[in-house]
């Protein structure tokens, strides 16, 4: 069985908690104000160190591109560029919900619209 985070082929990974999406856009909204030692930014996001390093794993998995100079770390682009690669977490619509949001001419309703096609077959 694959894993819950495990990245597809396109660098985005499958399903992740709430609490966890928004853990790493607290840790990406604290590198967009600069740069922040480890203990700063795990104690941000309330992690051990352990949980710390694999949060930023997973953000540079995705793609979010984030250096290290010292002990510090900075976010190595846009903060909208960064909050652009983070999964959304499921909401929990269902498919009439769905077809309802999908009417807009927006590239996240185009996207929307085409996982709908992948269901219904139109």
């Amino acid at each position: 069985m694959a894993s819950k985070h495990a990245p597809s082929a396109n660098g985005q990974t499958g399903q992740v908690s709430a609490q966890r999406s928004a853990r790493l856009y607290r840790l990406l909204a604290l590198l967009r104000n600069g740069p922040r030692s480890r203990d700063q930014l795990s104690r941000g996001v309330r992690l051990d160190m352990r949980g710390f390093y694999r949060d930023l794993k997973m953000l540079r998995s995705l793609g979010v591109r984030i250096s290290s100079r010292g002990h510090r770390y900075v976010l190595a682009q846009t903060f909208e560029g960064a909050i652009s690669r983070l999964p959304f977490p499921d909401p929990r619509l269902n498919l009439h919900e769905a077809i309802q949001l999908a009417g807009g001419r927006s590239a996240a309703h185009q996207k929307l619209r085409k996982e709908i096609r992948k269901i219904t077959g139109r």
